[in-house]
C-alpha cells in the first residue's frame, strides 16, 4: 500500500474553502469514484484553513492514475480558479505498518 499526503498551507479564506469543499465534493470525487485500488482518504483541516489530505492507495501507481484524474477534470460553471490555487506540496510514501482501526471513527465526522 502507498500514502499520498497533498498539504495545503494556511491561512485560506472561507471563499477558498467553500470552492475547494465544491470542487471535491462535485468534480474531483467523481472522477476518483472510477480508480479501482484508491483505498481511503481523509481530509484533516486546521481554523486556519491550512489541512492534509491523505489517501490510501493499493500501489503507487493508482495514486498516480487518480492525480491524472483529478488533473483531467475541467472547472464546472461558477468555479473560479483564483480560488482554487491547488495544493503546497504532494509527498507520496509507502505503508509499512499499520496498527489499530479507524473504521469506527470515520464516519462520525
Amino acid at each position: 500500500m502507498y500514502a499520498q499526503l497533498v498539504y495545503f498551507d494556511g491561512p485560506r479564506s472561507s471563499d477558498q474553502l467553500v470552492a475547494a469543499d465544491f470542487a471535491s465534493r462535485h468534480r474531483i470525487e467523481p472522477a476518483l469514484a472510477g480508480i479501482p485500488g484508491l483505498l481511503t482518504t481523509y481530509e484533516l483541516r486546521r481554523h486556519d484553513g491550512s489541512g492534509i489530505i491523505i489517501a490510501i492507495a493499493e500501489s503507487e501507481g493508482v495514486l498516480l492514475d487518480a492525480q491524472r484524474a483529478i488533473l483531467a477534470t475541467e472547472l464546472l460553471p461558477g468555479e473560479d480558479m483564483a480560488l482554487l490555487p491547488g495544493p503546497d506540496r504532494v509527498e507520496t510514501y509507502p505503508v509499512i505498518a499499520h496498527r489499530g482501526s479507524a473504521d469506527s471513527y470515520a464516519d462520525r465526522g
